[in-house]
């Protein structure tokens, strides 16, 4: 990077929910994890806390899958990590998401998503101008449950963020770390 260049200022960090349960009569909102996400959720917040991706903000959204997919990661993490319940992230579009990444407060550098398809692989991919070329091609083709996306931006505010201007540095699955251990 030239001497002259800003550092990336923000980061985003996009993890869809860990695979959740159909129960018959239940409502989409309060849908639980299944036991393949019980078991995925602990996989990404390990690989978060070793590989020091430690948001200030969660956003979390209020779907109780989303919710207990943050509980379950959340225990790798340090406990004082500001959570926030994000009814704008939930059964929403990239563009109400992304409005609801530009009005968080410029004091954040970190922001975790928790949230959902298809919303979260359409702002990923709109978000992205380039990056990681194989974690993108892995993103293309699938934002599997429990997917974690990572975004830099070079932009002094939350407000600042719009597409194409975002650096994809990873994209990881749990299946992927279960692989590679």
């Amino acid at each position: 990077m030239p001497d002259n260049a800003k550092p990336m200022t923000r980061r985003l960090m996009l993890l869809r929910h860990a695979k959740s349960a159909w129960p018959e009569g239940v409502a989409d909102q309060r849908r639980p994890l299944a036991g393949r996400g019980r078991k995925a959720a602990p996989v990404i917040g390990d690989y978060m806390a070793r590989t020091g991706l430690i948001p200030d903000l969660a956003l979390v959204s209020i779907a109780r899958r989303a919710q207990e997919t943050w509980a379950l990661v959340s225990e790798a993490l340090p406990p004082d990590i500001v959570a926030e319940n994000a009814a704008g992230i939930y059964e929403v579009g990239a563009p109400a998401i992304l409005a609801t990444i530009r009005a968080v407060e410029p004091s954040i550098h970190r922001l975790l998503l928790v949230g959902h398809n298809p919303g979260l692989t359409e702002l990923a991919l709109m978000l992205a101008g380039d990056g990681d070329a194989a974690a993108l091609a892995r993103l293309r083709d699938k934002f599997p449950t429990a997917g974690l996306a990572v975004l830099d931006f070079n932009v002094e505010q939350w407000s600042d963020v719009s597409p194409g201007k975002g650096r994809l540095i990873r994209f990881v699955t749990p299946h992927m770390l279960e692989q590679s251990t």
